[in-house]
């Protein structure tokens, strides 16, 4: 169960297994099904997710209830709505499993226990939202400096895979175009 994690947070900061032991006693292992919601919008963040196996997206409804994907998340990847859950307020944010989902779970309890008990706790919550704010600075310049196929063009990339394993409506509205129009981008390419 911990392999993968661990290998992902040690790529973060180098943790001693006697840490690490003691660390991963406080996570919670969760199975989700395929559309099942992790986090729903309008309620409060109080948990980080590691994809352990699967994949996942995050949704956000606009003023019409019309709901867009704005991120994914897969294996060895870490989610959350991170606003909500330093805010301490309700999450504009879903996250649904787009298959059936195992999930490591960081609770509010194991973060703080991280902080306060691990050598280098502090450098690890610092680099996970390091992490965390470059890809949503990167989100953002794509969406205003690059065309929607060459946002297309980096989603494998981002997201191994994710060509086979997302409804194409779906990566459709992570690009920000129509599915007519994400068709068209595939046959040119």
């Amino acid at each position: 169960m911990n392999d993968l994690i661990f290998q992902t947070v040690n790529g973060f900061v180098e943790i001693d297994f006697n840490e690490w032991e003691a660390f991963s006693k406080h996570f919670e292992f969760r199975k989700y099904k395929k559309h099942d919601w992790l986090l729903k919008s309008g309620d409060m963040s109080n948990d980080i997710y590691f994809i352990n196996d699967g994949i996942v997206r995050v949704t956000i409804a606009d003023s019409e209830g019309v709901e867009d994907t704005i991120d994914f998340a897969s294996e060895g990847q870490f989610i959350a709505d991170y606003a909500s859950y330093l805010r301490q307020t309700k999450s504009n944010y879903g996250i649904q499993a787009l298959s059936d989902v195992e999930i490591i779970v960081w609770s509010r309890s194991a973060v703080d226990w991280g902080y306060l008990n691990l050598s280098m706790g502090e450098q690890l919550g610092r680099r996970l939202a390091e992490c965390y704010f470059l890809n949503h600075d990167d989100r953002i310049k794509a969406m205003y400096t690059l065309t929607s196929a060459e946002r297309f063009a980096q989603i494998e990339t981002s997201f191994p895979g994710i060509l086979t394993r997302v409804p194409q409506h779906m990566i459709a509205s992570f690009l920000g175009v129509s599915p007519v129009h994400l068709s068209r981008i595939k046959k040119n390419k």
